[in-house]
């Protein structure tokens, strides 16, 4: 066990050190970001109206910041298996869940903004948190598991 360490040491510490780099984007993220709904969904956003918002500067921020995130998750995902060919299909399925998140967002917001304060919520995070490198590890190891027992 102890030597299976020390052979991924290497490994262990590029993941710590991109993790540490997840945590620092969200740490840092009312000085970095433009983002008047931290502070309107940490509070009891239910019984307030919906803040004022420009438009633009939050898309060129929620999309640089879903940007950084997919960056650090596909380092991960490099650091993780090695493999290029998985790297290449999460680029390609971070591009297309990345766009069908921003619209959605946006026409939520500017259609629905009222009425939807939840779906607006949820459709947010999935922008701003690097959910899909939790849903990404675990299908790409299982698959990995599934090849390597059928050889």
């Amino acid at each position: 066990m102890l030597q299976r360490l020390k052979n991924n040491s290497s490994k262990i510490l590029w993941l710590l050190i991109l993790i540490v780099f997840l945590i620092l984007v969200r740490g840092f993220e009312k000085v970095i970001f433009y983002d008047p709904l931290i502070d309107y969904y940490s509070s009891e956003y239910a019984h307030l109206t919906f803040p004022e918002i420009n438009v633009i500067k939050l898309f060129l921020s929620y999309g640089f910041r879903f940007y950084l995130n997919s960056v650090l998750s596909l380092f991960i995902l490099y650091v993780l298996f090695k493999d290029t060919k998985i790297v290449k299909f999460s680029i390609l399925l971070y591009m297309i869940l990345g766009s069908v998140s921003m619209i959605a967002f946006f026409f939520v917001l500017n259609f629905f903004a009222d009425e939807s304060k939840m779906t607006l919520f949820y459709i947010r995070r999935f922008i701003i948190q690097p959910i899909f490198i939790l849903l990404l590890i675990p299908a790409f190891y299982y698959q990995k598991v599934q090849v390597s027992s059928k050889k």
